[in-house]
């Protein structure tokens, strides 16, 4: 850790808006004007809209994220949690992933701590639930679908069978709709490799409890992504909600009941609750609260945007609507992560700082390969977009907008090649345990009488 007596601007956060802040401070700031710290709990930002891709296998799990003291070479980037701030010292106290909690003074703090799964006391939830938030959760999914494909595959058992083959996606928001999309996909191409495992043995199902899937793209194109999903055998149950997933036992509030091993979570997000420990003004979702300028409100060297920041949508405001504030996309985080790093410096420099104002450039998704959705804004005029060539736009949007070049050529390289290579289906899950195998290998073999009295017992029983 630096003890540099420049002064310290302190990010609290290495995802999109972090990540893209600290580089705009440090391509702006004179060479020696201020020392700029990174505090994450990972070494790397993670891209979450390409994650439903990594889950079904379309992109290498590591193309997906960008390691931060490689992006970062001038900051100083420490692996961690900020779990207070003392905005009267004006000083953060920073749990390390190992060692004692210690003291970190700052002058200039950003806040981009981002969001977390949104859930709530469903019965069995927090027991079964795999979440889509980051790149490990991807991976798992990935892992865990393919392994239900092997079990169902080699057991005689009709109801284990059932069990491993049913899998439930709460939330048709786009992680909802682009997981599920995305994961039936390499199930469908996987079940070719497996005798006794076919596409109409699986059962699909999507929950929301909204009365339509991808709302961000309209109801039009949200409507066709929903019968697009059904025709692929995909069971969509709208205006519901689950009631329980006890032991994976999945009850639904329509009366459907049904057993799976596989439960994924994606009913929406939430600000980092660490946030409400920062003595920070909170919107009533828990949000910081900002000005149009990104700067927290009542204080003059707090910054904050992204998912964890209640940000005025001045394009909204202007034309009338008063409540209008910035949904949380990557689209409005790369260009507030811009504006924010520009306003650090302004006010570092006593200069004034800029208005964030963006006008809605529309939306992407895609719901496997060769299929998607897209509605395009271009001023007053909106196009929409399905099938293939709204999947090209999603994957020429997203794969832009992937930061550093290295990371760029690398998700590209990986559609090419599967243009001409087909999807990889196997299954790693043991890299979940991995010193499994060599505890096994390796630990002391049982006494003769221990052995002989296990083995009589496990006779008896």
């Amino acid at each position: 850790m630096s003890t540099t007596e420049r002064p310290r601007i302190l990010v609290v956060g290495g995802g999109y808006v972090g990540l893209y802040a600290a580089r705009r401070i440090l391509k702006k700031m004179r060479y020696g004007e201020a020392t700029v710290t990174v505090v994450d709990p990972r070494s790397y930002m993670t891209y979450q809209p390409f994650l439903p891709e990594a889950a079904a296998g379309s992109i290498s799990p590591r193309h997906v994220v960008v390691p931060l003291r490689r992006v970062l070479p001038k900051a100083e980037v420490l692996t961690g949690r900020v779990t207070t701030i003392d905005q009267d010292r004006k000083v953060a106290t920073v749990a390390p992933l190992v060692g004692e909690a210690y003291e970190l003074p700052f002058d200039y703090l950003v806040i981009a701590m981002g969001a977390v799964s949104r859930t709530f006391p469903i019965p069995g939830l927090a027991e079964q639930g795999i979440g889509m938030k980051g790149i490990e959760e991807a991976i798992g999914l990935r892992n865990h679908v393919l392994e239900q494909l092997d079990k169902a595959d080699s057991t005689t058992d009709e109801d284990v069978r059932r069990r491993a083959l049913t899998f439930v996606f709460v939330g048709g928001g786009f992680a909802g709709a682009e997981t599920i999309g995305e994961v039936e996909d390499m199930a469908r191409d996987a079940a070719k490799y497996y005798t006794n495992v076919k596409r109409e043995d699986m059962r699909f199902i999507l929950v929301d409890a909204a009365d339509k899937i991808l709302p961000e793209v309209g109801p039009k194109l949200g409507t066709w992504g929903r019968e697009h999903l059904e025709a692929r055998g995909v069971e969509v149950f709208l205006s519901t909600s689950m009631d329980s997933c006890v032991d994976g036992h999945v009850v639904l509030k329509n009366g459907l009941e049904v057993d799976s091993n596989t439960i994924v979570w994606t009913a929406g997000v939430k600000p980092n609750p660490a946030l409400a420990r920062f003595g920070l003004p909170l919107g009533p979702r828990g949000h910081v609260d900002t000005s149009e300028k990104l700067q927290v409100q009542g204080t003059d060297y707090i910054w904050a945007a992204g998912d964890n920041a209640q940000v005025p949508d001045m394009v909204g405001r202007k034309a009338g609507n008063p409540n209008a504030w910035c949904p949380p996309n990557a689209q409005h985080a790369l260009r507030q992560a811009k504006v924010l790093g520009d306003n650090v410096i302004s006010g570092m420099r006593g200069f004034p700082q800029k208005e964030y104002s963006h006008a809605n450039k529309g939306a992407v998704a895609g719901l496997g390969l060769h299929k998607g959705v897209a509605m395009i804004v271009m001023g007053k005029m909106k196009i929409k977009l399905k099938g293939r060539l709204a999947w090209y736009m999603h994957r020429g949007y997203h794969g832009m907008a992937m930061p550093t070049w290295n990371r760029k050529i690398r998700i590209f390289a990986d559609w090419t090649l599967a243009m001409f290579l087909k999807r990889e289906v196997v299954s790693l899950g043991a890299m979940e345990t991995p010193r499994e195998e060599f505890y096994e290998a390796a630990k002391p073999a049982p006494a003769p009488a221990a052995a002989k009295a296990e083995g009589e017992k496990a006779k008896a029983s």
